[in-house]
């Protein structure tokens, strides 16, 4: 592989990869404005002939600024309507760029994780707290879990710790034990029942919805991005060849931690511990760093974009 981009987490990694062949009516919202797009070009240096694999595609928007400096590009993503999008939209560039219907932890089988903000503003995908809709948030459809069932059965422990830990809403506690009680009288099945119960926990305060976090959580939860990204990093680092680069664009403070961890352990030649006589060679050093710091939207980039407020960029090279 050449080079992968990761967004939400975005990935995309340039340079030799090792590919196997196979992988395994709605509201008129347009997908997000692709992020940090210029600084993704830029530090994955894509070339003519190269081959980048965009392991969420969304709209298109990264693979479309990759397809421009000549490079190829293999898009994934394991939302169904977002590959049908992205393969209109990049239809131009012909042979030039392959998609797939593929979550990239699934990468022995081709080669996702992310959110766009059309989903999330689709109420019929069950993602939105200003638009009624199933409670659904899968961005699989195919997959069994739904954020109505998490709702409906999870214990009030188990809920307290998901919000607690996957949304960080300090009323976390106070949330869960509001919606085990109602839930006896009647199950939640849409968003906007959800989202007004939360609301008489929480209160609203200014622009962002009393139920921003939660409903992240939920999200997460649902489509195991968490679990998705530390074994999607894994095995994409793996299949990559020296050269190559990996890239990725993390929203949340928990996904850009695990990515952080990551590319620092992995890029770490030597280690050491009190107990050892002399330090030791790590048996994962495989990268190098290119970012020591996270890359992040400038203030015109975030005037125009909010969403891309949040935002972190961090890009490493394989190196044997």
């Amino acid at each position: 592989m050449n080079a992968l981009l990761f967004e939400r987490p975005v990935w995309f990694a340039t340079g030799p990869l090792v590919l196997e062949e196979e992988a395994q009516e709605m509201e008129d919202i347009s997908y997000h404005r692709p992020v940090l797009a210029a600084e993704v070009v830029e530090l994955l240096a894509p070339r003519p002939g190269s081959l980048v694999v965009d392991a969420t595609c969304g709209g298109g928007g990264h693979s479309e600024a990759i397809l421009r400096t000549g490079a190829d590009v293999l898009a994934l993503d394991q939302d169904p309507e977002a590959v049908q999008h992205a393969t209109e939209h990049l239809a131009r560039f012909g042979g030039r760029v392959t998609l797939r219907r593929a979550n990239f932890r699934h990468v022995d089988k081709v080669l996702d994780l992310g959110v766009s903000s059309r989903q999330l503003e689709n109420a019929q995908r069950g993602f939105s707290m200003m638009r009624n809709g199933p409670l659904d948030m899968r961005m699989d459809p195919q997959n069994d879990l739904t954020a109505a069932s998490i709702v409906n059965n999870y214990t009030e422990e188990e809920l307290t710790r998901l919000f607690r830990d996957l949304g960080e809403e300090p009323a976390a506690r106070r949330i869960a034990s509001l919606i085990v009680k109602e839930r006896k009288t009647a199950p939640f099945q849409e968003t906007l029942s959800l989202a007004r119960a939360i609301e008489k926990v929480v209160g609203r305060y200014g622009r962002r919805h009393p139920a921003t976090q939660v409903f992240q959580a939920l999200r997460m939860e649902v489509n195991d991005e968490l679990g998705a990204l530390a074994s999607g990093l894994r095995i994409l680092t793996e299949r990559l060849e020296p050269g190559a680069r990996l890239a990725v664009i993390a929203f949340h403070s928990l996904e850009d931690r695990i990515v952080k961890n990551f590319l620092r352990d992995r890029s770490r030649e030597w280690l050491d511990r009190p107990e050892w006589p002399e330090p030791r060679r790590n048996p994962e050093y495989d990268l190098k760093l290119i970012t020591p710091k996270p890359v992040e939207p400038g203030e015109e980039e975030q005037r125009a974009n909010p969403r891309s407020r949040s935002a972190k960029l961090r890009v490493a090279e394989k190196i044997k």
